[in-house]
């Protein structure tokens, strides 16, 4: 059966705008690709009425840009999401008006987006160690942000959800900040697409060549297997000692039977992950179909999940 046969009947006008399978990812088609991705995200449905403030933090590897989204109702508490932005670690960028605006006007907390360095320009561990520096300082001016330091969630949807698994390996392993929760929608964390669902290679929006490619930009040609945990949470032996997470994603999506398996892992390991699958919905489809059934009951989902992250 094709994949596009098992779409929820309410998600098909939405395919529509969400890629052109004539445009494959591959290193000459980069820019065509991100000009392509630009042009996605300024039709993308806009969440609410937050405006984002920019901030600068200085690293090691040099500047880093963050959007700073903060609810209407700040108190000198609030908690704190550290967003990170899909884009299958080659696209994609900070200004993220769906989910930024989403959390802080859902949940009440303040949403910190970073502006990650992309492949091939910058490969692993670029964007891992820009998510870290804002981690860490995030945590370490949470009174001049007013957030509560023992209430901050890391998450992102799609590669930025991957990185985010990443990153709570990453932070575990070096005693970094205490991190509250993990919010992973739709993570892209296992560079072999191995599993029944990763082999198959017709899936809408993000396909399994498209996806190879990608991890191949981001890893820099390093052999699967051989991929660190920390940009490949999948390959991840010990996945004990991390945060409470919660996986979300479609059944129809590239990624749902790794999604599943990684849950599995991290309870097996002693920890707590819930994860919620949704038939007949591909990857991302909530965003551009916020107004179906099943998208909005995705984005309910996930937000109070997150809500009763941070009580």
């Amino acid at each position: 059966m094709r994949q596009i046969d098992r779409v929820d009947t309410g998600l098909l006008p939405q395919l529509m705008t969400c890629g052109d399978p004539d445009l494959p990812i591959t290193r000459r088609t980069l820019k065509a690709v991100r000009d392509r991705s630009i042009q996605r995200i300024a039709t993308k449905p806009v969440f609410g009425t937050t405006v984002p403030r920019s901030e600068v933090i200085a690293t090691p590897d040099g500047p880093v840009c963050l959007d700073v989204f903060e609810p209407k109702d700040r108190s000198n508490c609030n908690p704190c999401l550290l967003w990170l932005h899909g884009g299958g670690y080659i696209m994609g960028q900070s200004e993220d008006m769906w989910n930024g605006p989403l959390f802080a006007e859902k949940t009440g907390c303040t949403v910190v987006s970073v502006d990650y360095r992309l492949a091939p320009e910058h490969p692993f561990p670029a964007g891992l160690n820009d998510a870290f520096a804002a981690l860490n300082w995030i945590y370490n001016n949470a009174d001049t942000l007013q957030i509560d330091p023992s209430r901050i969630a890391i998450g992102g949807a799609s590669a930025g959800a991957g990185l985010a698994a990443g990153l709570a390996l990453y932070n575990r392993d070096r005693d970094g900040p205490p991190v509250r929760f993990q919010l992973l929608l739709y993570p892209m964390i296992d560079n072999l697409h191995e599993t029944a669902s990763g082999r198959i290679p017709d899936h809408p929006v993000w396909c399994r060549s498209d996806s190879l490619a990608a991890w191949d930009m981001y890893l820099d040609g390093t052999p699967g297997l051989n991929a660190s945990p920390y940009a490949a949470p999948s390959r991840a032996q010990d996945l004990s000692g991390l945060p409470p997470a919660f996986l979300s994603v479609g059944g129809v999506d590239l990624f749902v039977d790794e999604s599943v398996d990684y849950a599995a892992r991290m309870e097996k390991s002693g920890g707590t992950c819930g994860i919620q699958t949704y038939p007949g919905v591909f990857h991302a489809a909530e965003v551009a179909g916020f107004d179906t059934q099943v998208g909005r009951r995705m984005v309910d989902d996930y937000v109070a999940a997150l809500q009763a992250a941070f009580v």
